[in-house]
């Protein structure tokens, strides 16, 4: 049994991870992004596309004046949907993988967003 090449195409596709290049370039806009509830850390990313809890989505992140891209491979672990309460923008927050350099980029975040995490700000997500 052979699979026709449109349906080789989307089984492909499927398995593919999603690539996003996410460029932050404020603090204001970090904070609002990272969810330091996730015990490995995580970033919010806007996105249009339909995601569902735990796909996977590769992301390329640029940090305020950074030159340095740091590759994230993650999963979808908060969504929010078109029209989201609090005038909310639509996207995913990819979990950040138990894995070095994922523990280097959230130091990272950390040391940039510095005293202004834990603050009452609303965020991207909570």
């Amino acid at each position: 049994m052979s699979l026709s090449s449109s349906t080789q195409s989307a089984a492909l596709q499927a398995a593919r991870p999603s690539v996003i290049q996410l460029a932050i370039k404020e603090k204001a806009a970090l904070y609002a992004a990272y969810i330091p509830a996730f015990s490995e850390g995580g970033i919010f990313v806007p996105s249009a596309r339909e995601h569902r809890l735990g796909d996977e989505i590769y992301v390329l992140l640029s940090l305020l004046d950074d030159p340095q891209r740091y590759p994230v491979s993650g999963k979808v672990a908060w969504i929010t949907p078109t029209r989201a309460a609090g005038h909310r923008t639509q996207g995913v927050g990819i979990r950040f993988p138990k894995d070095e350099k994922s523990e280097q980029l959230k130091a990272k975040i950390e040391q940039l967003l510095g005293s202004s995490l834990g603050s009452d700000r609303t965020t991207q997500t909570f």
